[in-house]
């Protein structure tokens, strides 16, 4: 198959629409705890999409499994489980350092690590990346990546210097510079591991195409592994939440119960006397999650946040030797989507003429570098046909 890097940017710009995109399914959830959703999501997105996808389109999706190598499965699981830590913390960024400066940094080192180290780590880097044309305009499409994320950050903190002061209290008020930045980059380093889990899979893809499996579908076996890992971490600190909050009868019952603060006053920590309590308990609405609704919402976010990789896998295919830029279009294009979302439910609405410049500039910038990555890898492909 002869390498399109067209086609893989489009792949990849789909791939970014459903990452950017998922979330929107979770706004219908009603009354769930966040680690309720996301778990209900994750099965779908960790599990039961790649599975099931992989199964229907690959060929002996379990024999190519039994002969994959057991350090290409290590690794592909292992990198998969710390690509989960990096998702876990990611709100604790969000936490110290806002949403704008914090997903700035997070990105940023996301898409840094998970595109440079793998051809450093293969010995590439100098010979196939720094040594040649195409290598080198890639490279540059990677700074341009990086600068629009900068950019990204820019009107994230222009955002946020212009909300009243009561919300800026309430959205800053955890604020620590260097326990966020710490932070930011274990996230952003773990985050890129998802990268070095796909890489580790290569041997499988092989596998998978002497089976049968056309090359636009060998890296689908490889994200059955990669995001099994991603499953246990996730599951763990779900259940973690679920058992601490006592939220985990939110799964099987609609009847939401009354909340742990209120539980902890009809213990007597404190506040109103336990008849007090009991009777203000009592006095609450009953409070009914739509299950079926949820389970459907959860499915539809799970299902298409992995639709991310799935369409990030195809377009991986079409890059040539330079697939390792695939992880910068993946990240750019997840941030274009993402913001053109925001401009449809109006969060920016309000901001001054700056904030919506340094919106546009973003969009701009991002796209250009994913148009500049695009045109190396082509450069690439021509370069090894002539």
């Amino acid at each position: 198959m002869t390498p399109n890097p067209l086609l893989g940017v489009c792949f990849h710009w789909l791939g970014g629409f459903a990452s950017g995109s998922f979330y929107v399914a979770y706004r219908g959830v009603k009354h769930w705890a966040w680690e309720t959703y996301w778990l209900a999501g994750g099965m779908f997105s960790w599990v039961i999409a790649p599975w099931v996808l992989a199964f229907l389109i690959t060929s002996d999706l379990a024999g190519v499994l039994r002969e994959a190598p057991a350090s290409s499965l290590f690794w592909a699981y292992t990198f998969g489980l710390l690509w989960g830590f990096g998702g876990l913390t990611f709100g604790l960024t969000m936490r110290y350092l806002g949403m704008s400066l914090g997903m700035a940094m997070v990105l940023g080192y996301t898409a840094a690590f998970g595109t440079l180290l793998p051809p450093i780590f293969r010995g590439i880097f100098v010979t196939q990346v720094w040594g040649t044309h195409s290598g080198r305009v890639i490279l540059f499409g990677v700074a341009v990546c990086m600068a629009g994320i900068v950019c990204a950050g820019s009107a994230g903190v222009s955002k946020e210097r212009e909300m009243p002061a009561e919300q800026k209290r309430v959205a800053i008020r955890e604020f620590n510079l260097k326990r966020g930045i710490l932070v930011a980059t274990f996230s952003g380093v773990m985050s890129a591991c998802f990268a070095y889990g796909l890489a580790a899979g290569d041997p499988i893809k092989e596998i998978t195409m002497r089976h049968g499996t056309p090359p636009l579908w060998q890296g689908l076996p490889v994200l059955v592994v990669v995001l099994a890992g991603g499953f246990t971490t996730n599951f763990i600190w779900c259940l973690i939440l679920n058992i601490r909050n006592r939220t985990g009868y939110q799964y099987f019952q609609a009847v939401i119960r009354p909340a742990a603060s209120a539980r902890g006053e009809s213990r007597g920590e404190g506040g109103p006397s336990e008849g007090a309590a009991a009777v203000a308990v009592a006095a609450e609405p009953v409070v009914r999650a739509p299950m079926l609704a949820n389970y459907l919402f959860s499915a539809l976010a799970g299902t298409t946040w992995y639709m991310q990789f799935f369409f990030y896998s195809m377009g991986e295919t079409q890059m040539g030797r330079y697939k390792f830029s695939s992880w910068t279009l993946h990240m750019a294009s997840i941030i274009i989507f993402s913001t053109l979302w925001g401009i449809a439910l109006k969060e920016w609405r309000g901001t001054s003429f700056r904030t919506k410049l340094l919106v546009g500039c973003t969009l701009a910038v991002l796209v250009g570098s994913t148009i500049i990555v695009g045109y190396g890898n082509y450069l690439g492909v021509a370069a090894v046909s002539k």
